[in-house]
């Protein structure tokens, strides 16, 4: 006898980010079970789903409902952003994906950004006149425009399925971040100078950053680097800035090897960049010379 599917049930018409992604968490969050996705606004066949999201004016997440556009909406996070049914979902059922940590940093960045656009709270300030392109409106471009015949179910579950793909990579940098973290802050309570820590594996810069704002003594972090030594890298002033906290001296910029070795006296010196927010060295040893020099460099 064949398992009954159970009904994921979402609005028809356009699509967007939200219900996207809210179906393929679901699909996600029980990835043994058998679905059938029905997009529909009929309220009889809305009321018998097992998993109603982005349409009925229900949030009880007790009974599986997950919208938000009834009175009042369906809350509100810390930081003021309203949650959308990808949130919604996403808070039910996201720890169960891929771990309380993981999930908080996934909601934080993806889940945020779109429960914020499909309830129209402006994330970007606009400087330059051009228009922000985001996963909503990678999305949104997979309607049909008003020259195009209505695109069917098909186009929708194809956008399920990449969805999906984004959310287990999201998960994936999530559990590189939890890891660095952990990294980074036994380094930093590791050091002698909290102004420079010493890492024993490479992380990547964006967690680095992200991490070292909860301590603003930082200034540089030496780390392996590929297979050619070690690197000293600066620390930005903040996450979405390129300005660092302290920059390698301006006599280091653009040199590499003899030259560099004969400005800072660091027989292995191998390279320092223009810009002036990494310099390699052959070893670790090599490194942290050029760091101690640098701490003591004004320009």
């Amino acid at each position: 006898m064949f398992k009954k599917k159970k009904k994921i049930i979402t609005h028809n018409g356009s699509f967007h980010a939200d219900d996207v992604f809210a179906v393929a968490t679901i699909l996600l969050a029980f990835p043994k079970e058998k679905f059938q996705i029905v997009r529909t606004r009929d309220e009889e066949r809305v009321n018998n789903g097992d998993f109603v999201v982005d349409v009925g004016r229900v949030y009880d997440e007790n009974i599986l409902r997950f919208d938000h556009h009834q009175e009042g909406g369906a809350g509100k996070r810390g930081n003021t952003i309203p949650y959308a049914s990808f949130g919604l979902v996403w808070k039910k059922f996201g720890e169960k994906i891929c771990g309380k940590n993981q999930a908080d940093k996934i909601d934080k960045g993806l889940v945020s950004f779109v429960d914020a656009g499909d309830n129209g709270v402006d994330l970007v300030e606009e400087k330059t006149g051009v228009s922000n392109y985001s996963i909503s409106n990678l999305v949104s471009v997979f309607n049909s425009t008003s020259l195009e015949k209505d695109v069917d179910d098909k186009t929708f579950l194809e956008l399920v399925e990449f969805a999906k793909k984004i959310i287990k990579r999201e998960i994936a940098v999530a559990e590189e971040f939890v890891v660095g973290e952990k990294k980074i802050v036994e380094a930093y309570k590791n050091a002698d100078d909290k102004r420079v820590i010493i890492l024993d594996t490479q992380i990547d810069k964006v967690i680095l950053n992200d991490v070292l704002q909860r301590f603003p003594e930082v200034l540089f972090v030496i780390h392996p680097y590929h297979k050619i030594g070690s690197a000293l890298r600066t620390v930005r002033k903040n996450p979405s800035s390129f300005e660092s906290r302290k920059d390698l001296p301006k006599a280091w910029a653009g040199k590499t090897d003899l030259e560099l070795q004969k400005i800072t006296g660091v027989s292995d010196a191998l390279f320092c960049h223009n810009a002036r927010f990494v310099a390699n060295a052959k070893t670790k040893e090599g490194a942290l010379a050029l760091a101690k020099i640098a701490l003591e460099t004004n320009e």
